[in-house]
């Protein structure tokens, strides 16, 4: 009988733990972002348990080998300081890979500015109305919490909101911005010139990755309570929508709607506001939260044939409109988290996760280079997903740093708050725009690698860079331009095609 030392299946995986070691750092040293590759992803847990073993090993020897135990024990730190920048990361079995900042990496364009690509959408195609208003951000970064009403002014962000309606449908009231959206779309989509007819029901998609007790972390990076506040009440005084219709939802694994939110919502007087709806994925289902159900008839067929498909909750798949409420910040993996993927959080995988957007994980990350397929495209031209959404809004009031950091002021705006509110109903222009502000930001350093491939693959859809026949569907039907995407002329001017008097492009309207 061999000895526990001389089992050949020991060696072998002692073998393959010095192999993982040796293409880990020969791979990533020199570019620390490969650490977010696959192939780094699966060596990282092998390279990591090799580490170990060889600790143990000099341990055991240390008394009678001292000269040999200082030469392995230093080699042992070199590797666990190594792994030690990527694991915490995610470079771990069943964890997102993340994105480490390198000024390698750091984002450029591939294309200068104002080159348009794609064809714009919404009454006035391709606008963007970016509202900024200091009065609404108060907060001095101690004092209480950010959303609390003495640091985030209501009124004013009531007045952001409206605003940017009336701008960006080119009406004088927020009754009428509301009927031509609602108009606009149902002409869009051949149903006649008819705006919102009560019992019609609209889902909300919030932004809620943060979000993951009832009580929130002093400077945490979650949704604007007074945004999603302004936005129901828009809709409910407004639009007319009931209550009843109207559903807030954020449906990824330990994910929560907090009290913040909800308590806000259900604070007002108007009997309406007290039976909105609030989604949440089964597991976090309680105090007025209802469990998401997964809609078995209407899949994500993902244009990549190796993904498997995923489904989406019920109370969005029976509404007829959605509103994408995203939220301004940079992403360690993605590059970016604007509208896109917020689509994220309203994925089921009945194999791989359930509520969680684990499987899409990589296939929208910013590593991959231009020019290759990203499943982003598909959730945003999904039927059920960019092909219901009415608005596409982004939050700004308190950005954070990234996907798991704390907001911070931006230099970029006077070190000061963004207080920034986005409206569009272009999926692909709002996210332009959105990226442009991010990359201008010397604090956003998460915006890294390609994060605009996906924008390039949506506004030429119909024949994108990679190739790829997008049909989320598969039921035969090309997506064609899902927007229009392009880069500002500079950070000073902040203009766009239309700005520059072209009848093609992005136009950002301004309205403070």
């Amino acid at each position: 009988m061999d000895s526990p030392g001389k089992k050949p299946g020991a060696w072998l995986v002692g073998l393959m733990g010095l192999g993982s070691l040796i293409w880990f750092l020969v791979r990533v040293i020199p570019k620390p972002s490969r650490a977010a590759y696959p192939c780094q992803r699966a060596a990282a847990p092998l390279a990591g348990g090799f580490v170990i073993w060889v600790a143990g090993l000099v341990s055991a020897r240390a008394l009678y080998r001292r000269a040999a135990a200082r030469n392995s024990v230093a080699l042992a730190a070199l590797a666990l300081a190594v792994l030690a920048a990527w694991l915490p990361l995610g470079v771990t079995t069943g964890a997102p890979a993340q994105y480490f900042p390198n000024p390698e990496d750091k984002f450029t364009p591939s294309e200068g500015p104002n080159h348009p690509m794609g064809q714009g959408r919404g009454i006035h195609p391709g606008r963007v109305v970016w509202v900024h208003d200091p009065d609404a951000t108060s907060w001095d970064g101690k004092t209480g919490n950010w959303w609390d009403d003495a640091n985030t002014n209501q009124r004013e962000v009531d007045g952001m909101i409206s605003r940017a309606l009336q701008n960006l449908t080119g009406r004088k009231s927020d009754q009428q911005a509301w009927d031509a959206l609602f108009k606009h779309f149902n002409r869009e989509h051949k149903l006649g010139d008819t705006g919102y007819r009560r019992g019609e029901k609209i889902a909300i998609k919030i932004n809620a990755n943060q979000d993951r007790e009832a009580v929130w972390t002093t400077g945490r990076g979650v949704p604007s309570p007074h945004v999603i506040s302004a936005l129901v009440a828009q809709l409910i005084n407004s639009a007319g929508v009931p209550g009843e219709d109207i559903s807030i939802y954020e449906v990824t694994r330990r994910r929560f709607i907090s009290d913040p939110i909800y308590k806000r919502i259900r604070a007002n007087s108007n009997p309406s506001f007290q039976r909105v709806r609030f989604v949440v994925e089964p597991d976090m289902a309680r105090d007025g939260r209802e469990a998401a159900k997964w809609d078995r008839a209407n899949p994500i067929r993902f244009s990549d044939p190796g993904m498997p498909a995923a489904y989406l909750p019920q109370n969005l798949t029976e509404s007829k409109y959605l509103i994408n409420l995203a939220l301004l910040r940079a992403h360690t993996l993605n590059g970016v988290t604007l509208t896109a993927k917020n689509h994220y959080g309203a994925t089921y995988f009945p194999e791989k996760g359930g509520w969680s957007p684990v499987a899409l994980h990589g296939c929208g990350a910013a590593s991959r280079p231009m020019g290759s397929y990203n499943c982003l495209v598909d959730l945003v031209g999904h039927r059920h997903l960019g092909g219901k959404t009415l608005l596409y809004m982004i939050d700004g009031l308190y950005s954070a740093e990234h996907n798991e950091g704390y907001v911070m002021r931006f230099l970029s705006f006077g070190d000061d708050w963004p207080s920034s509110i986005f409206l569009s109903q272009d999926p692909v222009a709002i996210d332009s725009v959105a990226l442009d502000f991010l990359r201008n930001e010397p604090r956003a350093t998460r915006v890294l690698g390609k994060p605009d491939n996906y924008l390039h693959e949506a506004a030429l859809a119909g024949n994108p860079p990679s190739g790829t026949v997008y049909d989320p569907e598969r039921d035969g039907t090309r997506l064609t331009s899902l927007g229009v995407h392009e880069h500002w002329n500079n950070a000073t001017a902040k203009q766009y095609s239309r700005n520059l008097g072209r009848s093609e492009g992005i136009e950002l309207v301004a309205a403070r």
